[in-house]
């Protein structure tokens, strides 16, 4: 394994932890939509609190994979061919959440205002549950064989790891979104965002202690790399524990910081676990390394002189772009 081909392994597992820092609150001011605002003008809010957002931070899933692709044009192949209905619907998904913004916005009837509204929450929802079960299922091992070819079958993507996986990561990015809108509304919107989250954070918390039991019973994590993934799974409960304190003390910051780096956590746990492979197979000796998955060693030299020259400018836009918009939205009027 050269220096470059870990570097840019490296930098995939950023490009991810950043897509689910940003989107995951994302997905969870979207699952609110319809659940947590009581009429339209608070729908309002909620939605414009990441409207300027939303779109930016899909650009690091896209970044994501255009770098996996042509990084590592093995673990692209495999892991987009072999889940490739469940990228699927995670697409139909993002765009079904993504256009609700928009035709809701133009919409003059009732009718149809509640139906992109209902799109936007059951779309939030699935993209967020699909990333879970993707993730988890392909952390547990595929039938993947001597060419690099899935053929995987339906209880190979759907079974009790997964399904907890993605309860997980659904309830990760809610009450990450909760903690957004505390920190973008004021008034009842920001209070029942409290509230709601000193009731999930204990749900959470059951959640996390029931994957790690299967997280030790469904992968060689712990096996292989006792030490790490012991200290991340550790380094996960903490961050959800500030998380919680800054809920009871009502510290803003402290609980936005902290579910964000619960879900960032979540994804170093992964790419630590899959190292020195990019893909676990249900062999071990059809495993996908990053030594011979990757793409030419002038192919990386070239993408990581582009990657330096360029990251620096999309960055300061992206940090200028949430500073223009830091205001807080106030909750609307509560009739008499």
């Amino acid at each position: 394994m050269t220096n470059l081909q870990l570097l840019w392994f490296i930098l995939i597992g950023v490009l991810f932890s950043g897509f689910f820092f940003l989107e995951g609150f994302d997905f969870g001011v979207g699952m609110l939509v319809k659940s947590f605002a009581k009429n339209e003008a608070e729908r309002d809010v909620v939605i414009r609190s990441i409207g300027p957002h939303w779109d930016g931070n899909e650009v690091w899933l896209i970044t994501a994979g255009g770098a996996m692709f042509a990084s590592f044009p093995m673990w692209y192949a495999t892991l987009f061919s072999g889940f490739y209905l469940v990228l699927f619907l995670i697409l139909a998904a993002l765009i079904f959440r993504g256009v609700s913004f928009e035709f809701r916005a133009n919409m003059r009837t009732e009718k149809w205002r509640t139906f992109w509204e209902w799109a936007s929450t059951i779309g939030s929802f699935c993209a967020a549950f699909l990333f879970g079960m993707l993730f988890t299922a392909m952390i547990a091992g595929m039938p993947i064989d001597k060419n690099g070819d899935m053929t995987a079958h339906f209880f190979d993507y759907v079974n009790l790891f997964s399904l907890v996986g993605g309860v997980a990561v659904t309830v990760l990015s809610l009450v990450h979104g909760l903690n957004f809108i505390r920190l973008k509304t004021s008034g009842a919107l920001r209070e029942r965002a409290l509230a709601w989250n000193k009731v999930l954070y204990p749900v959470l918390f059951a959640g996390e202690v029931l994957f790690a039991i299967l997280l030790y019973f469904s992968t060689d994590f712990f096996a292989k790399k006792p030490l790490t993934t012991t200290a991340i799974v550790v380094a996960l409960v903490i961050f959800t524990c500030l998380a919680y304190w800054g809920v009871l003390g009502n510290h803003e910051w402290l609980s936005f910081i902290g579910s964000g780096l619960s879900l960032i956590s979540v994804v170093v746990l992964i790419f630590n676990g899959l190292f020195p492979r990019v893909m676990i197979a249900n062999n071990p000796a059809y495993s996908l390394l990053i030594k011979n998955s990757s793409s030419s060693p002038y192919t990386l030299h070239l993408m990581t002189i582009l990657t330096f020259s360029i990251l620096p400018i999309v960055l300061v836009y992206f940090i200028w772009s949430y500073w223009v918009f830091y205001k807080r939205l106030a909750s609307p009027k509560q009739n008499a």
